[in-house]
């Protein structure tokens, strides 16, 4: 029987910045912690980041919880992180370099060779696939020297963890859906052997919530947590949001307003379509297994913060006439290359003309991520998953209320609030499900 003083953390690490949430055994916060990430370094579709400032950001926050909460009734710990990013260590988990980022998109020849190679119904299509950026890797020399290829959530799981040197790195089924991973099967298939890749960095994988260790001693001492804290297998980032909102039955849908868009909506069955950049992630939902069907498009809050500041956002957000279209018709990008609803790292951001009114622009901005988001849930209704029931919004566009009524004018189905929008809540659930025997409200 769980003590009703046991505390469930969850990490999530997204494009932005790291945070840490707390929860009780009755799935209430008790604690909430941030640090801010610089951005990462882009060059042309090379997009990269460092490691080390994802852990200095996970210290961080485990520095501010663990002084807000009793860290001795922490019991589990778990880590999303951004999908299809991805590092190489050497065999003491030490970076061999950057990370290529889930939007970096240099590896256009190596997806070239997967789609030839690959069934269609893989999640690693397209040149920001993790397994696109191993392959890449590997064609440069860059593996030569490494032991584990690792996502972001891995890493950081397997440092909590003291993972290294003398284990495998522990990968979860939505992670490393992008690396080839086949979620139905649950095995690493054998067509990835056609790629002549160095297949002893490839993470094991689990199902997302299975205990995988417990807390390294140095870890414990560093934060004065139990050394039996369990580490449990993360997710993705937009998974966990998924989680936290309380979406469970089919045809329940969630869209993640953050740096980027992404939608997802329950189906009974999974829907693959890569050319489209559409996939699906198992999802355990009210004891049953569903999918989680959708994608990720590059549009979203990181090209309005390209164009203004948040306070200039803050200010127009009053001056919006949801009701009284611009007319302008956008396609904002904050770089050439779109990954869903198109799939074509060549795409160009459309964002021409220009008005001399800021706030028409950055209505005729919001307009056109709205658009992009119907379009999205047209084409996964036209691929065989089912049409939004209701949408549930996470991310820092669900606050904007002239946004929302932009949405449902073209969405045509309710908008909830979420129960909760945070990553973190969502991983901390999964944190959870192992030491707690109440049910998960999902």
């Amino acid at each position: 029987m769980p003590s009703p003083h046991h505390l469930y953390i969850g990490i999530d690490l997204g494009t932005s910045g790291c945070r840490a949430i707390a929860i009780n055994k009755q799935y209430n916060i008790v604690g909430e912690a941030s640090a801010t990430l610089p951005a990462p370094q882009r060059i042309g579709t090379h997009v990269e980041q460092d490691p080390a400032l994802w852990w200095a950001a996970v210290c961080d926050c485990l520095n501010q919880l663990t002084a807000m909460i009793n860290p001795q009734h922490v019991v589990a710990i778990a880590v999303d992180g951004t999908s299809a990013t991805l590092l190489l260590t050497d065999g003491n988990g030490t970076p061999l370099g950057p990370a290529l980022m889930y939007n970096d998109a240099r590896a256009t020849p190596q997806a070239a060779t997967i789609t030839r190679i690959a069934p269609v119904n893989t999640a690693a299509q397209g040149a920001s696939s993790a397994l696109a950026k191993l392959l890449w890797l590997t064609e440069n020399g860059m593996t030569a020297k490494a032991q584990h290829a690792c996502h972001q959530a891995d890493w950081i799981a397997a440092t909590l963890s003291g993972y290294f040197p003398t284990k495998a790195v522990i990968s979860d089924y939505n992670n490393a859906l992008k690396l080839g991973f086949d979620a139905q099967q649950k095995i690493w298939p054998d067509w990835l052997n056609a790629l002549k890749l160095p297949v002893g960095l490839l993470p094991s994988v689990v199902a997302p919530g299975t205990v995988i260790g417990t807390l390294s001693k140095t870890i414990a001492r560093q934060f004065t947590l139990p050394e039996s804290t369990r580490i449990v297998a993360g997710t993705t980032d937009s998974t966990a949001s998924f989680l936290a909102t309380g979406a469970s039955n089919i045809g329940e849908a969630v869209t993640a307003l953050g740096s980027t868009l992404v939608v997802k909506v329950i189906s009974e069955h999974p829907v693959f379509a890569p050319e489209y950049g559409v996939y699906s992630q198992p999802l355990i939902s009210n004891g049953q297994l569903r999918w989680l069907v959708g994608g990720a498009s590059n549009s979203g809050g990181s090209v309005l913060k390209h164009y203004f500041t948040a306070e200039q956002l803050t200010e127009m957000t009053p001056q919006l006439q949801p009701d009284i279209p611009t007319g302008l018709d956008y396609y904002p990008l904050p770089a050439r290359g779109e990954r869903f609803p198109v799939n074509d790292p060549q795409f160009a951001a459309r964002l021409e003309p220009r008005p001399i009114d800021d706030v028409v622009f950055f209505q005729g901005m919001l307009e056109g991520i709205a658009h992009i988001e119907a379009k999205a849930y047209r084409l996964l209704t036209e691929l065989g998953a089912p049409y939004p029931l209701s949408v549930r919004t996470t991310g820092g566009g669900a606050q904007n209320a002239a946004w929302t009524t932009l949405r449902k004018n073209l969405l045509n189905t309710e908008i909830l609030s979420a129960q909760h929008t945070e990553a973190a809540f969502g991983v901390a659930l999964l944190a959870a499900i192992k030491t707690n025997e109440k049910k998960i409200p999902l």
